[in-house]
């Protein structure tokens, strides 16, 4: 199999694991709350960072913002294009945004911030490209908070923890609100809301980070087998369950 035909086959099984996750009422409920937490204008110009593949813009433009998506992934810029036309999506990383200085009344980053090579630079660039008075929202997740449902304690927090650190900056939602602090934002408010997952894409989620926690040598084959063993079971039998704590923070500029 070609690299790219891989490449084309693994963006896919994102966008459509995206999807699957995007459209779950905890996850409908959490956008909500963000534009709440946006106080935008009607005609606003709003930057949705890590845009993906446009639902955030699109949602966002039909409300009446100006909404500009970034994203540096081809495939995903691709996929909100062919999905909502129209829509203003650009390449773009995050500590270079395509705005001028103050041009943004709204920045928005959702399940971004953990993989960014320098978190602080682009709460930097943030400021840059927000006006005074403007809005940040951040929203992600703490991966060492994650609760499974296992008979496997002591196997399950190996898991969690080893998934966890092959993440660039695993527990960096818990930080944002000293984070926008740090970086001279005001009025910060931070708040937790809890995702509960029980079909059966946990069940390809959950067995993800059992291969990942075998592959950094934090656990055996058997173990990770024996594992995903259980959480099949519990698949089969309408018994799967996972919790993760969503954290929202958002200030002024």
């Amino acid at each position: 199999m070609s690299k790219t035909h891989t490449d084309h086959t693994d963006s896919a099984t994102l966008i459509q694991a995206l999807d699957a996750l995007d459209s779950m009422p905890g996850a409908v409920a959490l956008r909500e709350r963000g534009y709440q937490l946006l106080c935008l204008n009607p005609d606003a110009t709003v930057i949705d960072v890590g845009c993906g593949t446009g639902r955030v813009v699109a949602e966002l433009a039909d409300r009446g913002a100006r909404a500009v998506g970034v994203d540096p992934d081809p495939a995903m810029l691709s996929a909100a294009r062919s999905r909502f036309p129209g829509i203003d999506v650009r390449a773009a990383d995050a500590t270079d945004l395509p705005l001028a200085d103050g041009e943004a009344h709204g920045y928005r980053a959702d399940k971004v911030f953990h993989i960014l090579p320098d978190p602080v630079a682009a709460l930097t660039e943030a400021r840059r490209v927000l006006a005074p008075g403007g809005r940040i929202v951040l929203i992600g997740q703490d991966w060492d908070t994650l609760v499974v449902d296992s008979t496997m304690a002591d196997l399950t927090r190996r898991i969690i923890t080893a998934r966890a650190d092959t993440i660039p900056h695993p527990r960096i939602a818990r930080a944002y609100r000293n984070l926008l602090l740090d970086a001279g934002f005001g009025d910060v408010v931070c708040e937790v809301h809890t995702m509960i997952l029980t079909d059966a894409l946990t069940r390809l989620l959950l067995a993800k980070h059992a291969i990942a926690a075998r592959d950094t040598g934090a656990i055996t084959e058997a173990e990770a087998q024996q594992w995903i063993g259980e959480q099949d079971h519990r698949a089969a039998t309408g018994r799967l369950m996972l919790a993760i704590p969503m954290f929202l923070a958002a200030g002024t500029r």
